[in-house]
């Protein structure tokens, strides 16, 4: 425990003083030189951007087109910009000129303009690829202020979020006269407002879940030392576990940060308590602490190591991940699961060597023990109902598959943020007003062959234009043919790129960056999620391809041919597309992995077949329960929905890996069929209820969160826990007595013949004491 505690401490301190042991030296280029790009470096333009804000204010009003509404919001920008952290805001009135010998007259005409010419300013601005659908709606109801801060002059995170609301409505209320309803959303906020929820969350329900489960254990075990005892296995087994993580440096892996801990406590929990409850139980019969703790690990310890051994391989097979977040994943719940086990076989025993004197005070008077005899006649009802029960926990079980694998992946970015921030319900305001919050980017490369000053990269870029434009979920697409369109003259010409020099060069290279042979194409997409998104991405990446492959090749000189043109989309949603759908999928192949490992892994150890067989039913039944429940409340499969499953499935496989070692363990003493599980049940009935209650119930607390993702875990654990202990309550025993009743008929009547033999021995020693 020493030696553990310190390798995992040093990981805390410093990692490097271990890790630079092992690193290799550093290699140098061949050469000693360095590649230059021969490329022209692009000249030092600030280009204007749409999309990169840290924030955005979203205004919502009827009167931006009035002389009021006009001198209204120029002096709310004003007093914006008067603060020390704000930079820089970008609106309708800054937007830059479109032709560079034109006068700089603001879009929005001044306050003692006549309403005339404010309404013509409202159709001007409409038809403006800048404004439409941009920083304006297509209704002209809302329009976005995207402000920059100086984030060193940042004091606190409300000046991002709520502060910078409130210092726009303060601004607002010196024109009482104009309506004006403002809401603040974009990067910093909804990045501050994850984490003011993820802090805030975690600590207020870590402490509500572990007094809960704190509470309970001592409901339950009737004795304070128990509970003591049994508390350092978790707590160990987290320490343990990441400070060795950081030996790796994966710990800022967002499934380390939470979903590993809480992996580790309910495996290291449930082990404990199936321990310590064995210790109790030969402490009451009189057996010192010191024998009392070394029967208890020898009649659970191989329960304990299967437990954590099926579960390790499991987690071991997402190593073979397509995604680098999934494989780090499994690494970590490898090293935590392993470590958990020997903090589990450490601790207990040695705390109930030296402080167990009175550790099975309360035992026989404990809430589950006094009532274990009324949960025994559930076993009896099934036992003599075995048919139709193992045949219900089958077909039920596959049934419950079936409507399961229904499941699509999906993920939104609004899930990981509470639905009732600001932040979210700014987003959800940007998506029915400007088509959404985030932006995708086509970014449409040529080669040397091409000219840049050519008209074919105009028509390439109406092309994807137009791809673009058939998509209904898709926002208005903005690029550089969007901004020559809007100067004057024949939009068809074919010399149409000969006004490129007309643009300003900070809007031209927002667009285009020649030197690069860079030209962009963005347009927003709304939050409904990569489920939706999906065919549609399909479809415009298929478009692009068709595209490119239309404008030709260029025969190289290797043999080959290369695309003249090449496309490619970028953005958060297409990142999501790529890689979140990928991570749901591996997290999903990995749990059917797992099922099969825990199905190899029982089948040798049990040395049966028939056990393996019967072990799946147990353990897939509750992911099919509550997989069946996420189809019929309309949820998809997302990241947080497979962690729960990831971790359910742990804790399901630990229950029945207890009653199956138990059960082979008492028929190997009785001989008997029946009356091994009923034996079974007895031992470990107490364990099972107990950690499920203690379970369910620190599950239970997070369903008050506001947070998504939080709720769904905890109905999903709370769920996947019960009908785990009513899957090895009611189908394993039926399962157990139905299939391996062939097996109970041959030992029976080798058990009947051994009785037979010894009641005569017994008929012999009786006459012998008479004689």
């Amino acid at each position: 425990m020493l030696a553990f505690s310190a390798f995992a401490f040093g990981g805390y301190y410093n990692p490097k003083l271990v890790t630079d042991l092992f690193k290799s030296s550093k290699k140098e280029d061949a050469n000693g030189q360095t590649v230059v790009s021969s490329r022209e470096a692009p000249p030092d333009v600030d280009p204007v951007s749409l999309t990169d804000s840290h924030a955005i204010i979203v205004v919502k009003s009827d009167s931006f087109f009035t002389p009021d509404g006009a001198k209204a919001l120029r002096h709310i920008v004003d007093e914006l910009e008067s603060r020390d952290y704000i930079r820089q805001i970008l609106w309708m009135d800054r937007v830059p000129i479109l032709n560079i010998f034109g006068l700089p007259e603001p879009l929005l005409p001044r306050s003692s303009a006549s309403q005339t010419r404010f309404d013509a300013a409202r159709e001007k601005a409409l038809r403006h690829p800048l404004l439409a659908g941009q920083l304006l709606s297509l209704d002209g109801k809302h329009l976005i202020m995207l402000v920059n801060f100086e984030l060193l002059f940042i004091e606190n995170d409300e000046d991002c979020t709520t502060g910078l609301r409130e210092a726009a409505e303060e601004a607002a209320a010196d024109f009482p006269e104009v309506d004006f309803e403002f809401k603040v959303t974009g990067r910093l906020p909804m990045y501050v407002t994850a984490i003011e929820s993820r802090d805030a969350n975690n600590l207020k329900y870590q402490i509500i879940a572990y007094s809960m489960i704190g509470i309970m254990s001592i409901i339950l075990f009737r004795g304070i030392v128990a509970v003591l005892i049994v508390s350092i296995a978790p707590v160990l087994g987290v320490v343990w576990s990441l400070g060795i993580i950081r030996y790796l440096d994966i710990q800022n892996n967002p499934f380390n940060q939470v979903v590993v801990p809480v992996l580790i406590s309910l495996v290291a929990l449930t082990d404990g308590v199936h321990l310590m409850v064995q210790i109790r139980k030969r402490r009451a019969e009189g057996l010192s602490p010191k024998e009392a703790a070394r029967a208890g690990l020898r009649e659970v310890g191989l329960a304990c190591f299967l437990t954590s051994l099926t579960t390790a391989i499991g987690f071991g097979s997402l190593y073979f991940s397509h995604s680098e977040l999934v494989q780090e994943f499994g690494i970590s719940c490898v090293i935590g699961v392993s470590v958990t086990f020997f903090a589990v076989i450490f601790s207990i025993p040695i705390a109930c060597r030296f402080f167990g004197k009175n550790v099975h005070v309360g035992h026989a008077t404990g809430l589950v023990d006094r009532n274990l005899g009324h949960v025994g006649l559930l076993v009896e009802f099934v036992m003599k109902r075995i048919r139709l029960f193992s045949w219900l926990a089958i077909f039920g079980t596959v049934g419950l598959l079936a409507v399961s694998l229904s499941l699509r992946p999906d993920e939104k970015l609004s899930n990981s943020f509470p639905q009732n921030s600001e932040a979210v319900q700014g987003l959800y305001q940007m998506d029915q007003a400007f088509g959404g919050l985030e932006v995708v980017t086509v970014s449409i490369s040529w080669n040397d062959d091409v000219n840049e000053q050519s008209d074919e990269l105009l028509q390439v870029l109406r092309k994807v234009d137009a791809l673009i434009r058939k998509e209904e979920l898709a926002g208005p697409p903005i690029s550089l043919c969007n901004l020559l369109d809007a100067l004057p003259g024949d939009k068809q010409a074919t010399d149409r790129m000969m006004m490129l020099e007309l643009l300003p060069p900070p809007l031209k290279r927002a667009f285009y960056v020649p030197e690069n042979h860079v030209a962009t194409v963005n347009f927003r997409l709304q939050d409904l999620g990569i489920a939706t998104y999906g065919p549609v991405f399909e479809r415009i990446e298929a478009g692009l391809h068709e595209i490119c492959q239309e404008q030709g090749y260029v025969e190289l000189q290797s043999g080959g041919r290369q695309n003249r043109f090449t496309a490619q989309m970028s953005g958060g949603p297409v990142w999501r597309w790529n890689n979140l759908y990928r991570v749901v999928v591996d997290l999903a192949v990995s749990l059917g992995t797992a099922t099969l490992i825990i199905f190899v892994v029982l089948a040798v150890v049990y040395r049966s077949l028939k056990i393996g067989l019967i072990s799946l039913v147990p353990n897939l039944f509750p992911l099919a329960l509550t997989g069946t429940y996420l189809v019929l409340s309309g949820q998809m499969l997302e990241i947080v929905s497979v962690c729960a499953f990831t971790v359910c499935l742990g804790i399901a496989v630990d229950d029945t890996i207890h009653f199956l070692t138990r059960y082979v363990e008492e028929k190997k003493k009785v001989g008997d069929n029946d009356q091994a599980i009923r034996n079974a049940f007895t031992s470990v009935g107490t364990s099972l209820i107990m950690t499920t209650i203690v379970l369910c119930a620190g599950f239970a607390t997070v369903l008050w969160s506001d947070a998504r993702d939080h709720q769904i875990f905890g109905t999903m654990g709370g769920l996947t826990i019960a009908s785990a202990l009513f899957a090895d309550l009611v189908f394993l025993p039926a399962l157990l007595s139905r299939f391996l009743k062939s097996d109970n008929r041959g030992e029976s009547s080798g058990e009947k013949s051994g009785e037979n033999h010894t009641h005569l021995n017994r008929t012999n020693d009786t006459e012998e004491s008479h004689l």
